[in-house]
């Protein structure tokens, strides 16, 4: 049995979200695009010869704090520090995510003074992001988790024996 991407994606999850009309699992998704955006953009960049370069090491920074923001059962298996984790914590709301966002794209449009690269698409992405969970906070929608990927206390989800099996 070989293990594969789906098994790790719910499709009937993600029509449930789309149904929802709920603007921070919106947010929730474009997080995940941020994820890949900031890390690859930000390494895209580390090969320009300016002051570029730092805001590159920032955007990769920037994509692994999201990562562990919008996967939180990552800061279970990871071995993080308490201060980290309180810092990833605080961050549970739509309105205490809605401005972490918005610091982040201010400091991507910032690169802009220095030089206009794809880091634009970072800051644009990190601004729709930043919207998403100000009109969940606006609207007092719940901060609500997404149905995408799946829990891994779900019945279908992959376990040690399939893992074994894999290796």
């Amino acid at each position: 049995m070989a293990l594969s991407l789906g098994q790790f994606i719910n499709v009937g999850g993600m029509v449930k979200d789309l149904k929802s009309f709920n603007f921070s699992v919106y947010g929730r998704w474009f997080g995940y695009i941020n994820i890949i955006l900031c890390i690859a953009l930000g390494i895209a960049n580390l090969f320009h010869v300016s002051g570029v370069i730092a805001f590159g090491i920032i955007s990769i920074i920037q994509g692994l704090v999201i990562l562990f923001i919008e996967i939180p059962f990552l800061l279970k298996i990871c071995p993080l520090s308490d201060n980290f984790i309180e810092f990833i914590k605080r961050f549970e709301t739509n309105g205490w995510r809605c401005l972490f966002y918005l610091a982040m794209a201010i400091i991507q449009y910032i690169s802009i003074a220095v030089m206009a690269t794809s880091l634009i698409v970072v800051a644009v992405g990190l601004t729709i992001s930043s919207i998403s969970y100000a009109v969940a906070y606006t609207k007092h929608q719940e901060f609500q988790n997404t149905n995408i990927i799946k829990n891994p206390t779900d019945d279908d989800f992959p376990h040690e024996a399939v893992v074994r099996e894999m290796l």
